[in-house]
């Protein structure tokens, strides 16, 4: 699935955790930790031509990742995660990064951020990004009306990311963690400030109008 090009890309974390498992504060994390961009579905809103390119990625068809993630040295969260493989293997000496939490947790914070905002704007007319989203949530596999699919969806990925990732390569992680386990693999130092920790449930619904 896809084109699996190596030689241009130089990403140092693959995520393969899906959203709401702390990937924005990895996100914020892994650029001080870096010292560069760090791909998530915020970095899809101002790039209009990014929702077709993962559409068409998921669909099996061929991408130039290169061109997809220049300049990003990490990739976390949704629509990324859904191609976690090819990336992985686009980037062999890459850490593969599985963000988890408490399944109910996950499902109860999606279910009133992202799954709220996905059905809004599948309300309004069509356009690339609900049909990227629309394809997102059939790799899923999961139904964000359903919360024991969306649960068993969740712990099906999480499951398959532990049995088919290369275990040498293989970083679990949430939350609580911290620096530790990501410095720990990228063999640097913990920096001297707090993990960051940013959009909470409340944040993210007031980013996007859900109040």
């Amino acid at each position: 699935m896809g084109e699996e090009k190596g030689d241009g890309m130089n990403l140092r974390i693959v995520g393969a955790g899906v959203g709401r498992t702390g990937t924005h504060s990895l996100k914020d994390g892994l650029e001080i930790l870096l010292g560069g961009p760090c791909y998530h579905m915020i970095e899809v809103f101002p790039r209009p031509e990014h929702p077709a390119l993962w559409r068409s990625a998921m669909d099996g068809e061929s991408v130039d990742y290169d061109a997809l993630l220049d300049g990003f040295v990490a990739a976390v969260d949704w629509p990324a995660c859904t191609m976690w493989r090819e990336l992985a293997a686009a980037n062999p000496d890459a850490v593969i990064l599985l963000s988890t939490r408490d399944p109910e947790s996950w499902w109860t914070s999606c279910e009133n951020t992202i799954f709220q905002a996905i059905t809004r704007a599948m309300d309004g007319p069509p356009s690339d990004w609900t049909a990227m989203a629309t394809k997102m949530l059939e790799v899923f596999g999961g139904d964000m009306h359903d919360k024991a699919a969306s649960i068993a969806a969740f712990e099906r990925h999480n499951a398959d990311v532990r049995a088919t990732a290369d275990p040498k390569r293989l970083v679990e992680w949430q939350g609580k963690d911290g620096w530790g386990p990501i410095c720990s693999a990228l063999d640097l130092p913990v920096p001297d400030e707090p993990f960051p920790h940013v959009n909470t449930t409340d944040e993210f619904r007031q980013m996007m109008g859900l109040v």
